[in-house]
């Protein structure tokens, strides 16, 4: 029993410090949100209940205009569908890293969002750590850093009066910087130029509004074809 509880401990401080810029960028985004739904109308209660059950950081902001406008249950369900259906190739890519979780799975694909998914692909895991709970704990604490954000917004916000336009950017910034940790760590960078050359080529065909699930389908296409000769050469783990 101390033995596991020893083996979740050092999970929890082995994840906590790869999550630290995302609470830098959830606390601010998040805030965000619970500002928007506060100016929107919407008390404290709904981003926190929102962050809590549904975590889909451009989803809940898309979600205070469907909240608004008329009843249309098929609308919202496409809406969203067409904006996290990245999730679907996340969850592919995933199907190795969660076997073997356990019950931890469930949660793992509920909290599934962006930046856990980068960190958990991209972290190489320590040994003294067990990989479900080093998962969970990138999971948890992400989410969490997402509800602390949209309620402290919610509470606040009608006492705050400042112009939050440019601190999405936070997020990019991030995103910047773990692909860039990632590409020191390839000894291949095959796969990483796919991903960079298939984006540009949809995005300049799709326009920056509808390149992103093409270009997800032409990576994971891609991907797909030359596996084999990548895993020969370690560009693939």
């Amino acid at each position: 029993m101390n033995n596991e509880k020893g083996i979740i401990w050092r999970s929890l401080k082995a994840a906590f410090p790869y999550t630290v810029p995302i609470l830098a960028g959830f606390l601010f985004l998040g805030a965000t949100y619970g500002i928007y739904m506060n100016v929107s109308g919407f008390g404290f209660l709904y981003p926190m209940i929102m962050s809590m059950t549904v975590f889909a950081g451009s989803a809940e902001f898309v979600a205070v205009s469907l909240l608004l406008s008329a009843f249309d249950p098929i609308q919202a369900f496409l809406m969203i569908l067409m904006i996290n259906a990245r999730h679907l190739f996340y969850g592919i890519s995933l199907l190795e890293k969660y076997s073997g979780t356990g019950w931890k799975k469930f949660y793992l694909i509920f909290g599934m969002c962006d930046e856990s998914f980068l960190i958990n692909c991209s972290v190489n895991i320590p040994e003294d750590a067990d990989k479900g709970w080093f998962m969970f704990f990138v999971t948890l604490l992400n989410q969490s850093y997402w509800v602390l954000g949209a309620t402290l917004g919610g509470i606040f916000g009608q006492f705050i009066n400042f112009n939050t336009e440019g601190l999405d950017f936070v997020m990019t910034a991030m995103f910047v910087v773990i692909f860039l940790e990632q590409w020191l760590k390839e000894k291949n960078h095959t796969s990483s130029l796919i991903g960079i050359g298939m984006s540009v080529v949809c995005l300049l065909i799709f326009g920056p509004d509808k390149f992103m699930i093409p270009a997800m389908l032409c990576v994971t296409g891609m991907l797909t074809l030359v596996r084999k000769p990548l895993e020969k050469g370690g560009a693939v783990t």
